[in-house]
């Protein structure tokens, strides 16, 4: 009997120790001091540049505003209550400012509601007023702010529906707005948990090949497609400044308003049934009609049938009208694109798409003005003879831009750029575009030249250039370009052509991100148009730099590497190292060898990276460069377990030949994929003392259709979904680590059940394992009692694993 019950205690002891009792913690003072900091604000500014809008919240949610009602219907997540995206954050300010006052403090918006909960901030077409919705207890507000006077009118009650996103359009006068409202006779919401169910749910498959993701959230029975309609069921209503509602569309679940150019129609698009319980309401059916300002129907221009079934590859896609959209050149023309090879990659084709013209009121056909030879990829405007088009294809990593005269209806169109979509070195820029009269915008043509901004990435380091464009020569001259070693400068838009006035951003290591005006004809003349200050100031004497390496087959691999502020270099005591990455695919070793890190960036750290541990005493290598490359026929996961460790030895050494760290003391995290990565890590080789895993999928098997840049699917190629899955190697885990994972988690791949199911695998065979569950949070982390906690768990683990 005495040996029965010291077993029976010996049991309940080790109970004891599964879970933690633990309430929330708080990282040490140093962490929590750069963690608990106050966001500076947002800036929206006008295309004029006369008015600058300053929008400010909170750093942090709270657990309480994640613990709120939610549905999760066809891929959202609706607060049934207010009508709006439950992951919705919210700004709780907003403040005006004149560009040119640079000394003068912003102008609080006077009339906000109270205690408010600011989102869907849009400018009026004249870009005098700007309209924004706030969120009540009960439900959604519409309201405006004139600009000029910095002052906020409400005009209508809680009962706009945002569970499909912006409720709010602007019409071209100014005066009205177009709002999705909720129907005065909305069915009541049913309780799954209280109804009992009429039948058993049941899908089917009819032998048609098709590969769909691990979508999240997605509609799983009767009762969720009866709320999923009730929810995002609207009325469109037109809406006065004055508060004046007149009906304008009757009930139906819309999807997505947009008006011409000159304001005279405007492009709805519709939900239709049957719904899906495999895929988002993205591939649900619609119907896309075009309407006049008046509300009548004009024409329906499109209709999207349910799209469960898809070809394997990236570049599958439907067939029928796709990205549909309004020409930005032209009063009232739509754009489209068909697929010429059925959405099938696998499909040999001269030419994959096929773009269209359609000018209202659509009595005509369509006219088709090209094909590429790629899939389309996008579309910049200019006029009827000039239009950059882009194509890619991923399988090559190729893609090509196009000069397109879409007035020319069998004219070639002439390829300007054909290059590796990965090799940032020799990335041309992105065409510049101004306002044109209708307030959309255009490619900015001046004198028969286009202009090109880019960011400017050598291997030398980093200098945003501008280029300008000659259409006759179709050749680049350039104009500027940064020769800052000291600052990161980022080029945002072209102000003034003929002045050469562009607005930039300028920052460094120490110096908080600002805007400036930058006279680039006279390289040396900045102005500058926000002052927000370095919340950070008790890192700036952190030493930080970008430094190279090479892998052991030559690969090139960079990182930024932080030593703590007052480190000797010439005494070089030995410091424990932690090394934060994420895997990048590659197809050729010369563009995953380039660098695109600058030691002049802005040092803000935050809870995705370890530089916090700085001001412990341990050297950070942050973004350290883990590419995994497949040359050739090869695909680069085919030696996935090879590249990780040869990337991370590759790290650990560059670092110890500076001199400056104890190997034997090295831990390495990541984040979703990078938990992929860290979990490999450890288990596949013996360079690392822990590691930290947050929201990562370990069981490729539960992804069998393919993850991260993986086309092929399980059946293609069992092995290496096998090899790769860190949970079948559970039994090889030697050494300690760290699980996190978000007890929503809504990205598709990464639900918590990896986690849980990872975690009980270790634990059942002897690893030395923590599982951490933070509540509420989804993919990403936002509540500060939780991000704190985890800074707090992260803090321990490394201490007692790397400390000595």
């Amino acid at each position: 009997m005495k040996k029965l019950s010291l077993l029976l205690l010996l049991a309940l002891s080790h109970l004891a120790d599964a879970q933690e009792n633990l309430s929330y913690q708080k990282p040490s003072a140093d962490i929590y001091a750069l963690a608990d900091y106050e966001r500076s604000p947002s800036v929206s500014m006008d295309s004029k540049k006369e008015y600058m809008l300053l929008s400010y919240r909170n750093t942090y949610k709270t657990l309480e505003d994640l613990n709120q009602e939610e549905m999760r219907l066809g891929g959202l997540r609706i607060n049934p209550i207010t009508n709006i995206s439950s992951t919705t954050t919210y700004l709780n300010n907003i403040k005006i400012r004149k560009i040119k006052a640079y000394t003068a403090a912003p102008t609080q918006v006077s009339g906000l509601p109270a205690n408010p909960q600011i989102t869907n901030l849009s400018w009026s077409p004249d870009e005098h007023k700007i309209a924004f919705t706030n969120t009540t207890s009960k439900g959604v507000e519409l309201w405006v702010i004139d600009v000029a006077t910095a002052t906020a009118t409400k005009l209508t009650e809680d009962r706009i529906n945002a569970n499909m996103g912006s409720p709010v359009s602007w019409f071209k006068d100014n005066e009205h707005l177009l709002v999705s409202m909720i129907p005065e006779d909305r069915a009541a919401l049913i309780n799954a948990a209280k109804d009992l169910p009429k039948g058993p749910t049941v899908s089917v498959a009819e032998g048609t090949v098709s590969q769909n993701r691990t979508y999240a959230d997605l509609l799983k029975n009767k009762t969720d497609e009866q709320n999923f309609e009730t929810l995002t069921g609207s009325e469109l209503y037109k809406v006065s400044l004055s508060g004046q509602k007149t009906p304008f569309l009757s009930k139906a679940l819309y999807a997505g308003q947009s008006f011409s150019p000159d304001g005279k129609y405007i492009l709805i698009s519709t939900i239709q049934k049957p719904f899906s319980y495999i895929v988002p309401l993205s591939r649900f059916p619609s119907i896309t009609k075009v309407y006049d300002v008046q509300g009548k129907e004009i024409k329906t221009v499109n209709q999207v049938p349910l799209t469960e079934i898809m070809p394997k590859g990236f570049m599958s896609t439907r067939t029928g009208k796709r990205s549909m959209s309004w020409r930005a050149d032209k009063p009232a023309t739509l754009f489209f694109v068909e697929a010429l090879d059925g959405g099938d990659p696998a499909v040999k084709a001269d030419y994959r798409d096929e773009l269209f013209s359609w000018q209202a009121p659509f009595t005509a056909e369509p006219v088709s003005f090209g094909k590429v030879k790629q899939r389309f990829a996008g579309i910049v405007w200019g006029n009827d003879q000039v239009a950059m088009v882009y194509d890619q294809w991923y399988d090559t990593r190729n893609e090509k831009t196009y000069l397109f005269s879409p007035a020319a209806k069998n004219e070639s169109p002439k390829i300007l750029f054909d290059r590796n979509s990965q090799d940032i070195y020799s990335d041309p820029g992105s065409f510049e575009t101004k306002r044109n009269e209708y307030g959309r915008a255009v490619l900015a043509m001046e004198n028969n030249n286009l202009y090109l901004i880019g960011e400017g990435h050598t291997a030398k380091g980093q200098f945003p250039f501008i280029d300008e464009y000659s259409l006759s020569t179709l050749k680049s001259k350039r104009l500027y370009q940064s020769a800052y070693t000291d600052k990161k400068e980022e080029i945002n838009s072209i102000e003034d052509f003929k002045k050469g006035i562009a607005l930039i951003v300028l920052q460094s290591k120490n110096e908080y991100p600002n805007y400036y005006f930058r006279n680039f004809k006279q390289k040396n003349k900045t102005e500058q148009i926000t002052f927000n200050k370095n919340p950070f100031e008790s890192i700036k004497n952190v030493d930080k730099q970008v430094i190279k390496y090479k892998r052991a087959d030559g690969v090139d691999l960079s990182g930024t590497l932080y030593l703590p502020a007052g480190y000797d270099k010439t005494k070089k005591e030995k410091l424990p190292l932690l090394i934060w990455a994420y895997p990048e695919e590659f197809k050729d070793k010369s563009s995953a060898g380039q660098n695109n890190q600058n030691s002049n960036e802005f040092t803000f750290p935050y809870y995705g990276t370890f530089i916090y541990w700085v001001t412990k005493g341990y050297a950070v290598l942050d973004n350290a460069s883990f590419p995994i490359i497949g040359e050739g026929d090869k695909e680069p996961n085919d030696n996935f377990i090879e590249q990780l460790v040869a990337n991370g030895k590759a790290a650990i050494d560059a670092v110890d030949a500076l001199g400056y760290i104890d190997r034997t003391r090295v831990g390495v995290g990541g984040h979703s994929y990078g938990a992929f990565m860290t979990a490999n890590l450890l288990t596949h080789c013996d360079l690392f003392a822990c590691g930290i895993a947050r929201s990562g999928a370990y069981n490729r098997t539960l992804t069998p259709f393919g993850f991260q840049s993986e086309q092929r699917n399980f059946w293609d190629v069992p092995n290496i979904y096998s090899e790769m899955s860190p949970f079948n190697s559970a039994n090889k885990m030697k050494k300690p680590i760290l699980l996190v994972h978000g007890e929503a988690d809504n990205n598709p791949g990464t639900f918590t059940l990896q986690t849980e199911r990872y975690f009980q695998a270790l634990k059942g065979l002897g690893a030395n394992a923590r599982m951490v569950i933070l509540p509420k949070e989804s993919h990403g982390y936002v509540a500060k009692e939780n991000i704190m906690h985890l800074l707090w768990e992260q803090e321990q683990f490394l201490d007692k694993y790397l400390k000595k």
